[in-house]
């Protein structure tokens, strides 16, 4: 055990910095779109019950994980069972996979926030605006290696002066700017509590098994589980603050986020299109695309285009911050060197391996990978097969070989474990096969089998 490694000051910092984590670009258009389309309120019960279960017993295991043994991911897995030491090492892959793409939407956020800011609001509504932007070599690459540089910077400062910081300052400010889109897109647009309605109001008509399966999906990745980020943030974390506490109020902050992200989108796309379902289904273009168009139509929208940008910038700073901790963290670990030269070095690797992601819809738009552009198919290795892969060894690592006691009394170090016997059965037996079910429904997803 390391003596002298990085902590948080205290049970704010570490909530706060997870949380910041959690809270991503998926929040922002994904959850909206997924609880719109699986019926509001019936998606949202369940998205919370499996929070309540299955996310936090995956989320307990992996801070614990970290907390006992002091170690980045690489190495955590390793010392609990030397057979188990691939897990490190795909979980250590998982943010070196997603961080330079991850950099490259970031990106684009960063030119459409600098870009209400200085008057391009009514260009950035224009029909082909974004494709366009996209399709050209240079800029993006330009605010992508801006957004990669500030991430660096904030990880540069290590773990109290660097992530608790920033986190302290941006997650509050990320909630105040969400609530004011929301009260004002809900006062001021004629038809968005239409659309507030259809949002929260429960459709039965909709459940289905995909309704659990999609939700499962979007808990697991919006959560930062199976890529080693909760494992390096519980080596910070210390033994007199509570694991399960903790992991509560970081669900909280996460779900919070993220049913508040619908009301301010759902109600504004609703609006704009007339009711039209298909409208919040678009992916990245309904936050470059659709979004901008919403923004001109209405009064202030300049300045509201702005804010917003500014809200989802925060967001995704703080993943990518997390993201490139974690590959910070690993190679300290494994290297021993300076973490000044390891951020260097991170932000050189990580710039190299984002190129192909930004020049996949420009100059190598052409090129396909199992028939997907190349940030696509980034997307789909890591989130929809490593993963989850990493998530079922780690239950079956925990459940059946090290078996839940020691990580049990990981958590009660600091405190009573009330919820110990969920968390023993959840990853036994529940969470593997809900991992099961998302590992084969994400890969049908991408092969068009079904759709989710």
């Amino acid at each position: 055990m390391s003596s002298n490694r990085s902590s948080f000051t205290g049970k704010i910092g570490f909530v706060l910095a997870a949380a910041g984590s959690a809270v991503g670009l998926g929040n922002i258009w994904r959850f909206p779109y997924l609880a719109a389309k699986y019926g509001g309120g019936i998606f949202l019960l369940v998205y919370i019950i499996l929070s309540l279960t299955f996310g936090f017993s995956l989320m307990v295991a992996e801070i614990a994980i970290g907390r006992k043994t002091q170690q980045s991911p690489i190495t955590a897995f390793r010392s609990l069972d030397r057979r188990f030491s691939f897990i490190g090492i795909l979980a250590s892959l998982v943010p070196i996979i997603i961080m330079p793409y991850y950099s490259v939407i970031g990106g684009w956020v960063l030119k459409y926030f600098v870009g209400f800011l200085t008057g391009e609001a009514g260009s950035m509504a224009g029909k082909d605006y974004f494709n366009y932007y996209i399709a050209t070599p240079g800029e993006p690459i330009l605010w992508f290696a801006v957004f990669m540089a500030v991430t660096a910077l904030i990880v540069l400062f290590g773990v109290q002066k660097g992530i608790e910081k920033v986190s302290k300052v941006m997650m509050p400010m990320l909630v105040v700017l969400m609530l004011f889109i929301v009260i004002y897109t809900i006062a001021t647009m004629d038809g968005a509590w239409q659309g507030v309605l259809y949002y929260i109001t429960p459709d039965f008509s909709k459940f289905s098994i995909m309704t659990v399966v999609a939700a499962m999906g979007q808990l697991f990745y919006s959560m930062s589980l199976a890529m080693g980020i909760m494992v390096t943030f519980g080596s910070y974390m210390k033994k007199d603050i509570s694991i399960e506490k903790s992991t509560h109020q970081i669900e909280l902050f996460d779900t919070g986020i993220a049913f508040l992200a619908g009301l301010m989108i759902v109600p504004a796309v609703f609006a704009f299109s007339g009711g039209d379902e298909g409208a919040l289904g678009q992916g990245p273009g309904l936050m470059f695309v659709t979004l901008p168009k919403i923004f001109e139509t209405i009064p202030g929208g300049a300045v509201l285009g702005a804010v917003f940008f500014l809200m989802v910038l925060l967001a995704a700073l703080t993943s990518a911050i997390s993201l490139m901790e974690t590959i910070v963290a690993v190679i300290i670990d494994k290297l021993k060197i300076s973490r000044k030269a390891c951020c260097m070095l991170v932000l050189g690797g990580a710039f190299l391996l984002g190129l192909p992601s930004s020049l996949g819809y420009s100059v190598w738009k052409d090129v396909r990978l199992l028939g997907m552009q190349l940030l696509d198919f980034f997307d789909f290795i890591s989130n929809s097969v490593m993963m989850p892969i990493v998530a079922l060894a780690t239950c079956i690592l925990i459940g059946f070989f090290l078996t839940p006691k020691p990580l049990i009394e990981e958590v009660e170090e600091s405190g009573l474990f009330r919820t110990k016997r969920l968390f023993s059965v959840m990853i036994r037996y529940v969470a593997p096969v809900c991992i099961l079910l998302i590992l084969i429904s994400s890969v049908l997803n991408a092969f068009g089998v079904v759709k989710i």
